[in-house]
């Protein structure tokens, strides 16, 4: 779904320039502060995403926006560029425990990538922001907040706490942006999400991001939202085809062992592997351990430092297996993971698209491995291959003399 370039250009500052020179819609044809520019520059950005090139012209325009995208879109540079750019023209100073854009996501490493994009966009603006999440003192999230930032980026949970001691005001909000809202409602947020829209000014810009579109999520876009442009990028199937994937029928009490064959065969590719509990998780890397098979596992129940430290360690490559689970990998954007492999099938057929989704990035090849055990898993395999439209290939299962689909 785009924009006919016609109507995309009437909204960017030099359309006559740029119809003239018949180029390839850039980043320098939208009216962006030239700071802002730079730093697009300085990271090698000049061509727009879709769902950038979609929304940051309706965002300028001050529309609200209900995006439809995965991670890996380019969404936060969607939703920060166009507030960046309001912010800077508008300036107001913010009161103490006020902020004039609040930024809410459902994991601590999900915020603390939003807020290093935004702090490298806006270098050379001036513009304040924080970032408030649990796990960690909230002392010091406390006296960010009494000094007033223009834009705070939160988890649901520590921003309710900072809210109800009166640490939090809503009375200078310009912008509000919900990031990965399915995955708040999956996580039980909805309620405080509630809670917080309640207290904004009625008056202001509000932007709803979303992998998936389920009716709680539907009906919460037609509270928040006020004749939004509705923005949808990347279906599901056009993610997948890009990425060599492969399935491994294996009982459950034999994965163990299949994926410590598969990661020596692997040899030093980074390797993200899916648990569907937090304690499966541990459990593989600690099988994995017995092995002299250095991993780490990133979830809920880990602390902050223990999941900054496994995803900088495998970030900079010095670990080569991270295992997660759903909600704690939608914080990761690394480019470098050459293999995705699902240990548990998930429960929901779209998590196998975002999952598989973290390789194959920024024209690096990636490949995706699924173990199933029929008995436990066969119906989860059906949803899987009905809504990508392809069977997966079987592979030969190295414990077994030969591996075969059942009719």
């Amino acid at each position: 779904m785009y924009w006919s370039k016609r109507v995309f250009l009437l909204s960017c500052r030099h359309s006559s320039t740029y119809l003239k020179r018949g180029l390839v819609f850039q980043f320098s044809d939208l009216s962006l502060h030239p700071k802002l520019l730079e730093a697009l520059s300085t990271k090698g950005y000049t061509h727009p995403t879709p769902i950038q090139e979609q929304a940051i012209p309706a965002l300028l325009e001050g529309r609200d926006l209900l995006g439809i995208a995965q991670t890996g879109t380019g969404k936060t540079a969607a939703f920060s560029l166009p507030l960046l750019e309001r912010l800077n023209k508008n300036r107001v100073k913010a009161k103490p425990a006020h902020m004039r854009a609040l930024i809410l996501t459902p994991t601590r490493e999900l915020a603390t990538q939003i807020q290093e994009n935004i702090e490298g966009y806006s270098k050379g603006l001036k513009l304040s922001s924080t970032v408030i999440f649990g796990g960690v003192g909230e002392r010091p999230q406390i006296m960010a907040m009494s000094r007033g930032v223009d834009i705070l980026i939160a988890t649901p949970g520590r921003l309710i706490d900072l809210m109800g001691h009166g640490h939090i005001l809503y009375d200078q909000l310009e912008v509000f942006i919900l990031d990965e809202a399915d995955r708040m409602l999956d996580m039980g947020f909805i309620r405080d999400i509630k809670k917080v829209v309640k207290l904004l000014p009625l008056e202001r810009q509000t932007m709803m991001f979303s992998a998936t579109m389920p009716k709680d999520i539907a009906d919460l876009a037609g509270t928040m939202l006020k004749n939004p442009k509705r923005v949808e990028v990347t279906p599901e199937s056009t993610t997948v085809e890009k990425i060599t994937q492969s399935l491994y029928f294996v009982e459950k009490a034999q994965k163990p062992l299949l994926l410590k064959t598969l990661l020596k065969n692997i040899g030093s590719k980074s390797v993200l592997v899916f648990s569907r509990t937090k304690h499966g998780a541990d459990r593989i890397v600690k099988q994995l351990a017995k092995d002299q098979i250095v991993a780490a596992a990133i979830h809920g129940n880990k602390s902050q430092g223990a999941r900054e430290r496994a995803l900088n360690e495998f970030r900079s490559g010095k670990m080569k297996i991270l295992v997660a689970t759903d909600i704690a990998a939608r914080g990761i954007d690394v480019s470098s993971i050459g293999h995705v492999i699902n240990f548990d099938l998930p429960n929901d057929p779209e998590s196998y698209v975002h999952r598989i989704g973290r390789t194959a990035r920024a024209g690096r090849e990636g490949k995706a491995i699924s173990f199933c055990d029929r008995e436990l898993e066969g119906s989860l395999l059906k949803a899987i291959e009905k809504l990508i439209k392809i069977k997966i290939p079987v592979a030969k299962n190295p414990l077994q003399k030969e591996a075969t689909r059942k009719a």
